[in-house]
């Protein structure tokens, strides 16, 4: 094992644990140069940030704002973006993406409450996380094909339900609208809320439970007065997780829909593959413009939920 020198502590002081160490030759290396060394390993991720992030952002910026005819500097791209068809683009994904969040975020949160107070807690835990990653990553083609041989108009359930009376389609129920791709999403959206929503349960104490009981404080009023606020910022920084995990949904709607429904992914993707009327060829990076500034109002949103329950939660 090679020599190593420890450069972070004072002459004379005992290294704080964790403390920073260098080989001989890099101890007496200027602090610039040690710096350099500490952080190397983060450089292939910034690079990964810069390429695949950082770089196309600005491409979108620049498009988004630049005549796809003349080159000049222009607002008409955004002007569309926000009318019409394409305004009704966005006020379908954020109706969708509300409801495919809100739903699946409350009936996680009962299951994952359910596990969390089971008696035989850690084995159906274990049972339940790995379902619900699979469930949760499991999306696509496939799951349209799934739910599609399942649910369609000549789907197996449906032919089991038409046998009992229960005629879905005769009821107004369509696998092929917004009602089913609300259906469709609640497949992965309810695990991903499981995954996500148990480790901020399992941070309750169970000596506040107790604190409350030993004065006397009622079951509801532990959850009104402790439970409740301690969980909402982790509560909302799900939904809000899960909010963008639907807005950005796209192979699962255009394979159950084939883009019959104007949802902005869709559109973007309409776009993508050369569907675009003369002189329009840059509206659909402003849509893919408005995508980011309304992901980016759910990130900040979500790291200051974050940081609040991080008080509590530790």
């Amino acid at each position: 094992m090679p020599e190593t020198v420890t450069v972070a502590a004072a002459p004379g002081s005992v290294p704080a644990p964790g403390a920073r160490r260098f080989p001989p030759s890099l101890a007496r290396a200027p602090k610039s140069v040690r710096a350099i060394v500490r952080y190397a390993g983060a450089v292939p991720f910034l690079g990964y940030l810069v390429f695949f992030l950082l770089v196309p952002l600005v491409s979108i910026v620049i498009d988004a704002f630049e005549s796809s005819t003349t080159g000049a500097f222009t607002t008409s791209n955004i002007d569309i973006a926000v009318h019409g068809t394409y305004l009704h683009g966005f006020e379908q994904s954020l109706w969708l993406s509300l409801l495919t969040s809100v739903i699946p975020g409350v009936v996680g949160l009962l299951i994952a409450y359910a596990i969390f107070t089971a008696k035989r807690g850690a084995f159906l835990r274990q049972i339940v996380i790995t379902a619900s990653g699979v469930f949760a990553n499991f999306g696509g083609v496939p799951l349209a094909f799934l739910f599609i041989a399942s649910f369609g108009a000549f789907g197996l359930e449906t032919g089991w339900l038409g046998d009992i009376g229960l005629n879905l389609y005769n009821m107004g129920f369509s696998l092929y609208s917004l009602s089913g791709i609300i259906v469709v999403y609640m497949y992965f959206q309810i695990p991903l809320m499981v995954l996500l929503i148990l480790p901020a349960l399992e941070g309750l104490r169970p000596a506040w439970r107790e604190a409350a009981e030993n004065l006397g404080g009622r079951s509801w009023q532990y959850w009104r007065h402790v439970g409740a606020p301690v969980l909402a910022p982790s509560f909302l920084a799900c939904l809000m997780l899960l909010f963008g995990s639907s807005l950005a949904a796209y192979a699962t709607a255009e394979a159950l829909t084939s883009g019959s429904i104007p949802l902005t992914a869709i559109q973007i993707g309409t776009f993508l593959n050369g569907n675009v009327l003369a002189g329009q060829q840059n509206v659909g990076e402003a849509l893919a413009l408005g995508m980011v500034l309304i992901i980016l109002i759910l990130m900040i949103c979500y790291v200051l939920l974050q940081r609040r329950s991080a008080k509590w939660l530790k």
